[in-house]
């Protein structure tokens, strides 16, 4: 059973390791433990897999975890290795009113997969595995623990197909992570987001249910998309076991570019009228001047990088599009291609910075053609304008007919005079960081913008759900509150209620 790969080492042993956040926790008595254990063929109390299964790839917890602290630490970890056991175990739970916080490879960096209230968390990369697979029809059921690289793998040696799913976080990530945080892959223009591949889910309901939706035939109409409501849901109104996707048979084609524009805004116009002409180039990536200087030393321009597979008549007709949207931009080496390939999956630097004090993350927002390029600038002007900002950049990484999505980094460095003073370095440190995502949050929200266009909610983001959904955040909890009554899955989470206590911010 493969496991998940943490970001750094936690820098003490584990019986010394302390919780960050001061919620309340939920305990296990020892008769329920006996009965977890007699449906579950791996339940541990151990420090060790506490101290994993208490934090995700979240970049704030970096910091803590240089002090000997990880965000909150379950009761128990459960790892089952079937749906039947995921079954047996919420019911358990849910009639002991507690918490579950289900979590696949824990890449997520919102902290959606921290087990705030303690309790179990639900360890899910034993349900690993490709199952049926329809070359026909081009259809394939992948078990919700499965980790991308195996999806590939299984998909391209078995039968030829691919699903087309590539994110920076492919080799740390699993299938149910996918789904449940609406997940885009690097060649999204081309294959869609998780969200367009998915037909259908075998799902665990709160007490127990197994459900499936979706996924008997194309294109249904038997009512509304239940398939859709738990995508994205992160684990707080079901457990997502398994999915069944719409997969392709691997390209045969592949073509290169790369361009230079003079402005950020010049280049995003280039990419709206490419995908408004409807090529749909798998790669159509846009880099400020400060992100184009850092990853291929070309400060002076605002780098292009245009990648397509497909068979080579769509390919060619795709670039053909895109040469003739690109004419009066600088033409710039391919090369700079295979640079982004090797490099474009690399976080290695991100737990050295926080280590060394820099305060480092990114948010990735979306929104129209129209409110992009001002929503660009706004948001930069924004961070910057925050005491202790080195630098703030952005890409456009994902677009569609509509818009884009606009991927900011910022970075930041606690004044000198707290360097010997720990304890408001460390507050300093945290309210810079909630601060700068603030600023990119409600700017995006006030540009009409979407919150997240692929990392989620998690706990990082809770606080601006409800301003995000307006008067839908009610319907939203409405269907939190039918589906999962004593509110036990994964709470804390998308900014909803919980009967386990106020949600604090670490």
């Amino acid at each position: 059973m493969t496991v998940p790969t943490p970001v750094t080492p936690v820098d003490a042993a584990p019986a010394a390791v302390t919780d960050r956040i001061a919620a309340d926790r939920v305990t296990l008595d020892d008769a329920l433990l006996r009965r977890l254990g007699d449906v579950c063929d791996h339940i541990s109390v151990l420090d060790a897999d506490r101290v994993d299964a208490a934090r995700d790839w979240w970049p704030l917890a970096i910091g803590w975890a240089a002090e000997g602290t990880v965000p909150a630490r379950p009761a128990v970890v459960a790892r089952p290795m079937d749906t039947a056991q995921v079954s047996a175990i919420l019911s358990l739970c849910d009639d002991a009113r507690v918490p579950v916080t289900p979590a696949g490879g824990r890449s997520g960096v919102c902290g959606a997969s921290i087990p705030l209230f303690g309790g179990v968390a639900l360890d899910l990369c034993g349900l690993a595995g490709i199952g049926d697979v329809d070359e026909e029809s081009l259809v394939a059921d992948l078990r919700a623990g499965t980790f991308g690289p195996d999806v590939e793998s299984g998909l391209r040696d078995g039968h030829g197909l691919t699903l087309g799913h590539w994110p920076q976080s492919m080799d740390l990530s699993t299938v149910g992570g996918w789904l449940a945080c609406r997940g885009a892959g690097q060649y999204s223009n081309r294959y869609g987001k998780i969200e367009d591949m998915v037909l259908g889910l075998e799902v665990v309901l709160a007490d127990g249910r197994v459900v499936r939706t979706g996924g008997r035939g194309p294109r249904s109409a038997t009512g509304p998309d239940l398939t859709q409501l738990f995508v994205g849901s992160e684990g707080t109104l079901g457990v997502i076991t398994e999915g069944r996707f719409r997969v392709h048979p691997v390209p045969t084609g592949e073509g290169r570019r790369v361009f230079g524009f003079a402005t950020f805004a010049d280049g995003l116009e280039a990419c709206r009228r490419i995908l408004r002409r409807g090529a749909t180039p798998a790669v159509l990536r846009l880099y400020d001047d400060t992100e184009s200087g850092r990853s291929f030393d070309r400060p002076d321009t605002n780098v292009l990088v245009v990648l397509d597979e497909a068979d080579p008549g769509l390919v060619d007709a795709t670039l053909a599009i895109v040469d003739q949207e690109c004419t009066g931009a600088e033409v710039l080496d391919r090369s700079l291609v295979d640079r982004w390939l090797t490099h474009r999956n690399d976080v290695s630097a991100l737990a050295p910075l926080w280590r060394a004090g820099v305060v480092v993350d990114t948010v990735e927002v979306s929104a129209r053609w129209a409110a992009l390029p001002g929503l660009y600038r706004s948001v930069l002007d924004a961070l910057a304008a925050v005491p202790g900002t080195l630098v703030a950049s952005s890409h456009q990484s994902h677009a569609y007919t509509d818009g884009a999505c606009l991927y900011f980094t910022f970075a930041g460095r606690p004044p000198e005079e707290l360097a010997d003073d720990p304890t408001r370095r460390d507050s300093w440190i945290s309210d810079y960081y909630r601060r700068a995502w603030d600023e990119v949050s409600t700017t995006t929200l006030q540009a009409c913008g979407a919150l997240s266009h692929h990392h989620g909610i998690g706990l990082n983001r809770g606080r601006f759900m409800a301003d995000a959904l307006g008067p839908a955040f009610s319907v939203l909890t409405t269907v939190k509150t039918a589906l999962d009554p004593n509110g036990i899955l994964n709470p804390g989470k998308l900014g909803l209620p919980t009967p386990f206590g106020p949600v604090p911010w670490p």
